[in-house]
Order: structure tokens, then sequence, then C-alpha cells
């Protein structure tokens, strides 16, 4: 059969490298311990599982094509207008409905070095170009994004804190991003991990969008809730973008469940702060316990680590990966970010924090 004798995809798509999740098995009879995808050790909230429940006897019916309640919860928490709130199928969603909307053929939108690899995906599909920006120290440069700016660029994504690196930019700096950016460009803040980050000199851009014509801030709730499984993510932007999205919006994406189970989490604020409590201990323990046998893990404030590796063998990362997941410990390879030399760990729970640095330890001063 040949191609004209068939529908063929517009020039570019099959191009386009797919997304790849991290792994999600051990091999039989090993106890699973998956830290390859950042999620949280401590689950769900339990008010969140009885919410999701509720909806069980209603499959039949669809969701609330708003999601009203969802934003009122939101909205709520972080003392917004919901009316500048829309809610998606995970963020990954929004930030394809973002590019859908103000990116076309031709057009350019910026992202960082070691940025969140579904920016690349979401240009590409839009018929757009791609421009990355080289990153100093595992960190977004905002000199160097400003002058990778062009006429043609209509979005800049910025993932703060950055996935799979954990590091993040100063408000002042993103500010300075801002600022420096054409009135006409979209500045995108992808804030999926902000919940976990205690720095001072953070915040995830709520009050940069309140003031700002051309900026879009998006989150997640499957990370420190725990409600990965659901696909919930929320944005939050000026009312003209909110008003351009609603058009290309699915007409219920997100569903039932998710609205309920998302609205109850976001209200459960003991069993966030257990979560960010855990985080805090094992993020600095695991961090130190592996700097101690000579590897240099990337400074993070997030709920994940990068590991680096050497290039001698029996100790590479790909070598140490293969080591790690015969013993159930399944971490994440960043190869697709340009990083081969490097591991990405999730904060798992003490179990698995401790099983991983001590696979490590026989690896690196014993015997593997």
């Amino acid at each position: 059969m040949t191609t004209a004798s068939r529908p063929v995809p517009r020039p570019g798509v099959l191009d386009i490298e797919a997304y790849v999740p991290g792994k999600s098995a051990a091999p039989a009879g090993v106890k699973l311990h998956k830290l390859s995808s950042n999620e949280t050790p401590l689950g769900p909230s339990p008010k969140a599982v009885a919410a999701f429940e509720g909806v069980a006897r209603k499959l039949e019916l669809y969701p609330d094509g708003t999601s009203s309640k969802l934003k009122q919860a939101i909205a709520g928490r972080y003392g917004l207008d919901p009316a500048r709130i829309i809610c998606g199928n995970g963020s990954d969603e929004l930030l394809e409905l973002v590019t859908k909307a103000y990116l076309g053929e031709g057009d350019e939108g910026i992202y960082s070095q070691y940025g969140f690899l579904v920016y690349r995906i979401a240009i590409l599909a839009a018929g757009g170009k791609p421009v990355v920006v080289p990153e100093k120290n595992y960190t977004a440069d905002v000199d160097g994004i400003l002058a990778a700016v062009t006429s043609k660029t209509k979005i800049v994504f910025l993932a703060n804190p950055n996935n799979p690196t954990g590091t993040y930019l100063p408000f002042d700096e993103v500010k300075r991003l801002q600022a420096g950016l054409p009135p006409h460009v979209l500045l995108v803040l992808d804030a999926a991990y902000a919940e976990y980050v205690r720095r001072n000199d953070y915040a995830a851009g709520l009050e940069l969008v309140a003031e700002s014509e051309n900026v879009v801030m998006t989150r997640t709730f499957s990370k420190i809730y725990g409600l990965a499984n659901l696909r919930i993510g929320w944005l939050y932007a000026p009312a003209h973008i909110v008003d351009a999205l609603e058009r290309i919006r699915g007409p219920f994406n997100v569903n039932g469940a998710a609205i309920e189970a998302g609205a109850a989490a976001i209200a459960d604020e003991a069993h966030v702060a257990a979560a960010i409590e855990h985080n805090e201990k094992w993020l600095a323990w695991t961090t130190a316990a592996i700097e101690k046998l000579g590897l240099t893990v990337t400074p993070s404030v997030g709920n994940f680590i990068l590991i680096h590796f050497p290039d001698t063998p029996g100790k590479t990362a790909k070598e140490v990966d293969a080591i790690l997941t015969q013993r159930g410990f399944i971490l994440r390879g960043v190869g697709a970010y340009g990083l081969p030399g490097a591991l990405r760990m999730t904060i798992g729970s003490e179990e698995a924090n401790r099983g991983v640095v001590g696979v490590l330890e026989n690896i690196f001063i014993g015997n593997p």
C-alpha cells in the first residue's frame, strides 16, 4: 500500500519523538519501589479517596463540564478568581492547549536545555519550531532566554522548579524574564512541583499572573496530592487567555471522580503538610547519603534528585540502573533530556530511600 492510498499526517508529525514515561515494573519476585515518576510515597488524602468512591454509582452521568466545584476549591485555597481558572486532564493537556491557541506554523517556542519534554512535543505538534536555550549549572538562564527571543517567538516555557534537574529560579528572576519579553510573547510558568519548595525567594507565579497580561501558570494534582491516576491539572491566566482557551477546550475534559477527589484533596491541608515534612526530611537525608559516596547530586527543591554517575566501567548510570532494577528500585534514566550519565530518583518511602543508598554503597564502596 502506498502512502497516497491512505491518510498521511501533516509534515513534521512523524518526526516527533513520543514521550516515554518512567519504568514501572520490577523483576518477578522482587518488591517494587517505583521511584521513576515523582509520585508521592504517602499516597492520596483519605478524604480524596472517599470522594472518589462516592462517584462510583454515578458513572452513567456526564461530569460538570465547567469543573465548578474543583475551581471553587482551588480558588478558595489560594484566594483566586475562579473565573480565571481552567481545569484539565493533567497539566500536560493545558500546556498543549495553550500552545495550540497561541503558536502556529513557523512560530517559535522557547524552553531551557533540560526543560520538560512535553514542551518540545507541544511546539512541534502545533507546527512550530522549538528553540532550546542552554542552561547554567542545570538552571534556566534568563539572559540566554531573552537573547533567543525573535519576532517569531510566541511562547516561552519555564518549568519552575524544573524537572528533571530539581533547580529553580528565584521569583525576582522570573519577574525579570517577564519584564524583558515583548508583550505579545506568552510566558508559561509550569509549577508542577511548587508545593514542595521551601525557599523564601521562590513563588509559583500567581501574583505575576494577576498583574500581567501575558503570563499563565499551570499546576498539577499528580505530585504532592497523589492523584496522578486521575490526571488533574489547573491553569491560572488573565481573563482574555481564559476566554481563548475555553473556546477550544474539550467540553468534558475533567472526569467527575477527578473533580470530586481534587476538591477534597486540596482542602486536606494536613495531608499536604505531612507530605512536605516527609519530603524535606528524606530529600536532605538521601542527598547527603549519596554525596558521601562521592557522587554528585544536583541541588533540588522538588521531590526528586538528579544523580550523576562516572564513566567508570561497572559504575555508569546505565549499569547502575540495571543493578537497581534487579533489586526492585526503579529510577528514571534521563538520556532523552541529554543527560545519559545521570539518573533521576524520586524521594520515596524510608524503606525505598535507604534501599537505594544501600545498593549504591555496595557498588561504590563495596561489592555489587
